[in-house]
């Protein structure tokens, strides 16, 4: 699995000209799945995006986790996290995983987002569309996590 989590000022999504998810201040989460993904591996995702102290205190410093701002997450299913480009010009998406199996655990981050209560508001795209994104990105502050490096012990 992964996921790039951008900090926000404000992102949203928008899918055939309605919006169909909106933040404000918190984290736009892009999220690939791949195949041999998991609960398990969407569990331990998510808790770390739950404890990230990234975001700025009151002298600057990177110090302050989502719930600490009070902040809300944009969920995106992203299957481009995972393209090949190391041959020719076209991207493989072969390690993407398979439509229904990444639907089945996006809607289950969202789930768990929501029951644990992993943002303040939990707001999300449409899975397989073609959406629009937009955001302001604060910072500028981006991580790339990657459950195969997270999970490496």
């Amino acid at each position: 699995m992964r996921f790039i989590l951008q900090c926000v000022s404000q992102a949203s999504c928008t899918v055939e000209e309605r919006i169909t998810g909106a933040i404000e201040r918190g984290y736009l989460v892009l999220a690939g799945i791949s195949d041999s993904d998991t609960e398990e591996t969407a569990n331990r995702m998510l808790k770390k995006v739950a404890g990230l102290r990234i975001f700025p205190d009151e002298n600057g410093r990177t110090n302050l986790s989502l719930a600490d701002i009070g902040g809300s997450i944009l969920l995106i299913s992203q299957f481009t996290l995972y393209a090949d480009c190391r041959k020719g010009n076209r991207p493989s998406f072969v390690k993407a995983g398979k439509p229904e199996h990444a639907e089945q655990l996006y809607r289950y981050l969202l789930e768990t987002c929501r029951r644990e209560g992993i943002g303040a508001r939990v707001e999300e795209g449409v899975f397989g569309a073609y959406m629009q994104i937009s955001l302001v990105n604060e910072g500028p502050f981006t991580l790339v996590l990657d459950s195969e490096e997270l999970l490496r012990k």
